[in-house]
């Protein structure tokens, strides 16, 4: 296979496409063209998870994970940039709290923490009437859960002895329950909750669990099994969340990455995709994180490949995935 230079920020740039996709739509739907947040129909963007949505607040943490596109924690960003939104996220979080502990990175809890201390910045700038229209008219994109199987549950034992996969989920989902009630309080009207893609077959969940990672590198189904059986608990989950705080006008709404994914995975041809088991940097099975640097070799076309590097999509694949299951969700959203 024939590789090219690494740039040293094309990663980082990949796994924020997606934020950006979000922010730049939402705000264009809202208004056409960006003019001072309170004015528009969606006033900022504010995103909270992991990796698929953290725009670079590990490089103001110390971790392996890094970033380089400006997030909350950089110390840069004027109150303009501010108030069109900001991520939270932390690539390697989770919503179980023991997730961001194995990684060394910034737990659910410590980004509403963070969103606490924007909304007393954003007070300070515009006032407390504003900043409370600017957060009820903005749009919360939250992210996360993969972490918590491929990371955690599946990776060490320690919560395998204390739940059953079954129990896991259960778990795993009253913590985004909490989440969810937190930022409801601090003012959250809508929002969106990303359910998880098909697990076993990302590639580094292939390369660790196939009876034979070079030769097999079919798809693990009983890792995607988990990712079916926890969609349909969260699609419950936010229905009944829904119902409950209906009538304050909060709106939750799930975004399922799983469907389209596999279709590509399936069908990858139809979609333009020539690699499906393996990702674009270095050998494609292992390298993620740290492991894809300035010093790794990456494929010379990156749109030929599903997946970037062994765990994370690449931009085309986060394109595709936008326009077909995350776009008509924030559509519904902005236009109610």
């Amino acid at each position: 296979m024939e590789f090219t230079p690494y740039n040293n920020k094309q990663y980082s740039l990949l796994l924020s496409s997606l934020f950006l996709l979000i922010a730049c739509f939402a705000i264009n739907q809202a208004q056409g063209k960006l003019q001072r947040p309170w004015n528009n129909t969606v006033s900022a963007i504010f995103v909270f998870g992991d990796s698929t949505v953290d725009a670079g607040n590990n490089n103001y943490w110390p971790t392996t994970f890094k970033e380089y596109v400006p997030p909350y924690l950089d110390p840069t960003l004027s109150i303009e940039e501010l108030m069109t939104g900001v991520s939270f996220a932390s690539a390697g979080s989770g919503y179980d709290p023991l997730t961001p502990k194995i990684s060394g990175v910034i737990d659910m809890p410590t980004q509403v923490m963070h969103f606490r201390e924007y909304k007393k910045k954003i007070e300070s700038a515009i006032g407390k009437r504003k900043m409370k229209r600017l957060i009820r008219k903005a749009l919360f994109i939250i992210s996360a859960g993969t972490n918590d199987f491929v990371v955690n549950y599946f990776s060490i034992p320690i919560r395998r002895i204390m739940y059953s996969v079954s129990e896991y989920e259960r778990f795993v989902l009253q913590n985004l329950n909490d989440f969810l009630q937190e930022i409801r309080e601090e003012g959250a009207r809508k929002v969106t909750v990303s359910g998880l893609s098909p697990m076993g077959c990302l590639p580094l969940v292939i390369t660790l669990n196939s009876d034979d990672a070079v030769h097999n590198r079919g798809c693990i189904d009983s890792f995607s099994a988990v990712a079916r059986e926890y969609n349909i608990m969260l699609q419950s989950e936010l229905n009944s969340i829904q119902t409950s705080f209906a009538s304050q006008g909060f709106r939750v709404s799930y975004i399922d990455t799983y469907t389209g994914t596999f279709e590509y995975l399936k069908n990858p041809g139809k979609f333009g995709f020539k690699y499906i088991e393996h990702g674009c940097c270095g050998t494609g099975l292992l390298e993620t994180g740290p492991l894809c640097n300035p010093k790794t070799p990456i494929c010379p076309d990156p749109n030929h490949y599903v997946f970037f590097d062994s765990i994370h999509p690449t931009e085309r694949t986060y394109s595709i995935v936008f326009d077909s299951a995350i776009r008509p969700v924030i559509d519904g959203l902005i236009k109610e």
